[in-house]
């Protein structure tokens, strides 16, 4: 009985959540790809300086900036 309750609860509150996400990224539709290009941008400045470091030899910027920014893409046509 409990459980049905916290349920309902934490379902209410990850709803509100993401209306309250949804209704702050609808008018600023670029900015998660925006960000993303920052990432792509921050593993380029990585790659100069840091060129031993285990982040610029992975590329770890970059593949999560393309993922943000791809993500960004798709969430910015949907709303």
């Amino acid at each position: 009985m409990k459980n049905k309750k916290k349920d309902k609860k934490k379902k209410a509150s990850v709803s509100a959540s993401l209306d309250h996400l949804s209704e702050y990224l609808a008018p600023r539709k670029g900015l998660i790809p925006m960000i993303g290009m920052g990432l792509i941008l921050i593993n380029l400045f990585l790659q100069f300086f840091f060129l031993n470091s285990w982040v610029a030899q992975s590329n770890l910027f970059l593949h999560f900036g393309l993922l943000t920014a791809i993500f960004g893409l798709m969430l910015a046509w949907a709303l």
